[in-house]
């Protein structure tokens, strides 16, 4: 295993790979993401457009088998802004991590800790004004019909990592989920870590 850190324009030449591996992850739940890949250009080309912006990518050889991300939230998009700029938290003290998506015969062997060790070293050597790297889960009801018997949310992985889990810090975003006709919105709550 071995860890490909691609910043902003660096992250095009792997957009491709990363929207195909992102739609083939959150296909499962919680997310139960129907994939689009022209929305997932988009969305990752907000991560090529910052300057300070990093995508890690997990290698297994030369099989991409994981990735994460994060972003300085002043160049994120507004709905991810808007529930920090409403409770009084300055965008440009917090860097968000977005995505940690890992195959699923690659889990459990200490590639989401090394995840976070990656992007927090990049938020406190990008971002001097740092007082927080927050990043946001999806909510679901606890009797969604799609839920595995077996699921087993990373609530207490991310508390482990000292994140903690912010109720009234939420932002709203859309997408298709695979049991639906449509996109709807859907609640993300967000876990802060301070670095007062």
């Amino acid at each position: 295993m071995h860890y490909k850190n691609l910043i902003s324009t660096e992250i095009n030449e792997y957009i491709e790979d990363i929207a195909k591996l992102r739609i083939k992850i959150f296909h499962d739940y919680p997310y139960l993401y129907d994939g689009d890949l022209a929305y997932e250009r988009k969305y990752l080309q907000t991560y090529v457009n910052s300057k300070t912006s990093l995508v890690s990518l997990a290698m297994d050889g030369e099989r991409l088998v994981g990735a994460t991300s994060c972003i300085p939230m002043k160049d994120e998009w507004d709905d991810f802004k808007a529930p920090f700029i409403a409770n009084n938290i300055d965008p440009t003290q917090v860097f968000y991590f977005g995505e940690s998506i890992l195959l699923p015969e690659y889990r459990g062997k200490g590639i989401g800790k090394e995840f976070f060790t990656i992007r927090e070293s990049h938020a406190k050597a990008h971002l001097p004004s740092l007082k927080y790297t927050a990043f946001c889960s999806v909510m679901r009801p606890k009797n969604h019909p799609l839920k595995p018997k077996d699921y087993r949310p990373l609530d207490a992985f991310w508390s482990k990592m000292a994140y903690q889990k912010q109720e009234d810090l939420q932002a709203k975003t859309a997408w298709k989920d695979l049991d639906k006709t449509k996109e709807d919105t859907k609640s993300l709550v967000f876990w802060l870590k301070n670095w007062d």
